[in-house]
């Protein structure tokens, strides 16, 4: 049943949601350690592959895409492959508080892409204060390492920036190409077949496939494949569904935090006073970005 505004519900799912994107991080960070970053990724895609087709039958939706479809459908396959490559091996290669704070900016990549290629997506003034302002703090994340770059790896940084304007890519696709008419289980069910075998055929090239592999980094993988991917992306669909869209984006701004949040307690990673300002740059950023426009009143 659509509903116009959040309820108690809504709201303690988009937090928990929010919690698991962050969350996300600390594990991918940790299965690194018992499989290579490539091959993790494309493990992952091909395991959520029957995830994804199981729970379309289950609530009888076509596997079968639409007509027109197959160019978008592998550019966005191609895309998802190209994300999670970059951010698993960022991962591998700097900390989670500095990926969470730069991989979820994608909002600014997103709305900047759809200004300039998507009609009736144009920036507003607050819009692009919002944009700015989480710009300035990803620059600021980047550029403030700690002393000798010791809070993280420049290329780590970058990888992670540019995994985040793969994520707006897709989007874009989603909604400027074909797959627009396609419903949003078909367009993850594109995702992860056509990144799949492109991210194992690539693994090879990225050193060895197993690492120190442990059951705690199957159980990592197992989490990547069902709870993330896909019950905790089809719940995203449900609630985009239910919920009115901009009060569930304006959630956004909480994953970063979280990721930050998690990284420090369960890692121990650093956070200084340089990725709290940056943190505190994005999310504002992005809670501007995301804000609904004021209801103007109408004369009666």
């Amino acid at each position: 049943m659509q509903k116009d505004r959040l309820d108690a519900f809504g709201v303690v799912s988009l937090i928990g949601f929010s919690a698991l994107l962050g969350f996300n991080q600390v594990v991918i960070k940790v299965v690194n350690e018992g499989l290579q970053p490539a091959y993790f990724a494309g493990l992952r895609s091909a395991g959520s592959i029957f995830c994804v087709a199981l729970w379309m039958t289950i609530r009888g939706i076509s596997l079968r895409p639409n007509p027109g479809t197959l160019l978008p459908g592998l550019a966005i396959g191609a895309c998802f492959a190209l994300e999670f490559l970059m951010l698993f091996i960022a991962l591998d290669l700097t900390t989670v508080t500095r990926v969470s704070v730069i991989f979820y900016t994608m909002p600014i990549w997103m709305a900047l892409g759809g200004h300039l290629l998507i009609p009736g997506q144009r920036l507003t003034p607050t819009k692009t204060v919002g944009l700015i302002v989480a710009f300035v703090g990803v620059a600021f994340a980047i550029v403030s390492r700690g002393a000798g770059g010791s809070e993280g790896s420049l290329t780590g940084d970058l990888l992670a920036l540019a995994a985040s304007v793969c994520w707006a890519a897709i989007g874009l696709l989603a909604k400027g190409s074909a797959l627009a008419s396609e419903p949003p289980e078909r367009q993850l069910l594109w995702q992860v077949t056509v990144s799949a075998p492109i991210l194992l055929l690539a693994a090879p090239l990225f050193g060895p496939l197993v690492r120190d592999l442990q059951p705690l980094h199957l159980w990592g993988l197992a989490f990547q494949i069902v709870v993330l991917v896909s019950a905790g992306f089809a719940f995203w669909f449900w609630l985009l569904s239910v919920y009115p869209a901009a009060q569930v984006a304006a959630f956004g701004f909480l994953a970063p935090i979280f990721g930050v949040f998690f990284g420090w307690a369960i890692l121990g990673e650093p956070v200084g006073p340089a990725i709290l300002v940056a943190l505190a740059l994005v999310a504002f950023g992005l809670w501007l970005m995301n804000r609904p426009a004021a209801q103007v009143p109408q004369n009666v």
